[in-house]
């Protein structure tokens, strides 16, 4: 076994490396850190100032290149190259732009997109102070007020299932089987800003929108002249209900609900805007809150089928026009979200007079 020394440096040599040593660190270098002196935290990025958020309810596969559901058109629109952003709590994650404009899929049903909503406002990644919020997806049309393929703003957003409701057989024939309840009326129903609403509208009224042979086809089932007509862009009650209601029964017990609260008419059923808008309401107010819907189907059957036969249709029967509904919703959207953001200055400190 071989023995180590340690080597044995003359005095001299010691303190001339020292000497080296002083001057390569400089006059001005920094002291090395104390132990007990703490590294100070890196700063954070700032928050994202979100002048338009856009959301969608679901996404079939793919956000881009295959079968569109309600985010496709909107992601290859404004997010094609955006960095996906994970909030806890959120379904699916959120895409920004450059100009201020984002978006995300939040989920079916009001506790889905509810929750997911509450979680990207409460995110220190964004500042929603000046944001404008659009609430989007596919719903369904009574066919006395609307077609497949139209496209709707909403005035009022209703709730559909807050109150009481007992089964028909107990009730005399044709009459409301449903009482709203004491307790419910600030979140209820909401009014959305009529002069946002109205920018909407003339902004967005004359957008050419796709329709389908399937679709046209289709729409002769029914013989209200509403219902044969092409599709067009309008405006009324949207109608949040977490169950999928059919029937001419259930169709009329919506307008009922619409009209027992002051709403406008019933155009459109769908399953998250009101419920959206609450979570909106209680951060910053409704004021900037728009609702914008495109019918794929009908809530009720035609005269020569039930309503189970409408809810299971064989196949070949269904109404058709899905493709071109999603793209007509995104075709009528981005017309008021990039006249938003491209007039800013107008509109980020409200709704502007027209």
């Amino acid at each position: 076994m071989t023995s180590f020394r340690a080597p044995v440096f003359p005095l001299a040599w010691l303190a001339a490396a020292a000497l080296l040593a002083g001057c390569a660190a400089g006059p001005n270098a920094p002291a090395p850190p104390s132990a007990g002196m703490a590294t100070p935290p890196a700063q954070a990025a700032a928050p994202v100032r979100v002048k338009v958020f856009v959301a969608a309810m679901f996404e079939i596969g793919q956000n881009t290149g295959d079968r569109a559901g309600e985010f496709q058109h909107w992601y290859e629109r404004y997010w094609k190259n955006a960095t996906p952003v994970r909030v806890p709590g959120a379904i699916a994650p959120v895409y920004c732009n450059s100009d201020g404009v984002c978006g995300a899929v939040l989920g079916m049903g009001k506790v889905n997109s509810s929750a997911s909503m509450q979680a990207i406002l409460l995110n220190p990644a964004f500042d929603f102070s000046q944001a404008y919020y659009l609430i989007t997806g596919v719903a369904g049309t009574p066919p006395a007020r609307g077609t497949i393929g139209d496209v709707s703003w909403g005035s009022w957003l209703v709730d559909y299932d807050l109150g009481h409701r007992w089964a028909p057989e107990e009730n005399t024939p044709g009459a409301p089987t449903f009482m709203p309840r004491k307790g419910y009326e600030e979140y209820r129903r909401f009014q959305l800003n009529p002069a946002l609403l109205g920018w909407a509208m003339q902004l967005s009224a004359k957008t050419p929108l796709r329709d389908s042979d399937s679709a046209r086809a289709y729409r002769l089932r029914y013989p209200e002249p509403r219902a044969r007509q092409a599709p067009s862009v309008g405006q009324g009650t949207h109608m949040t209900g977490d169950t999928f209601f059919h029937g001419p029964g259930m169709s009329s017990q919506a307008q009922y609900i619409a009209k027992l609260y002051g709403a406008d008419d019933y155009v459109i059923t769908e399953m998250e805007a009101a419920a959206i808008t609450l979570v909106i309401q209680r951060t910053h107010g409704t004021d900037r809150v728009m609702s914008l819907r495109g019918a794929v189907n009908f809530d009720q059957g035609n005269p020569r089928e039930t309503t189970l036969q409408h809810l299971d249709p064989a196949p070949g029967e269904t109404a058709g026009g899905f493709a071109e509904t999603v793209e007509n919703i995104a075709r009528v959207g981005e017309r008021v979200v990039d006249h938003i953001v491209s007039q800013w200055p107008e509109w980020s400190g409200g709704v502007p007079p027209r």
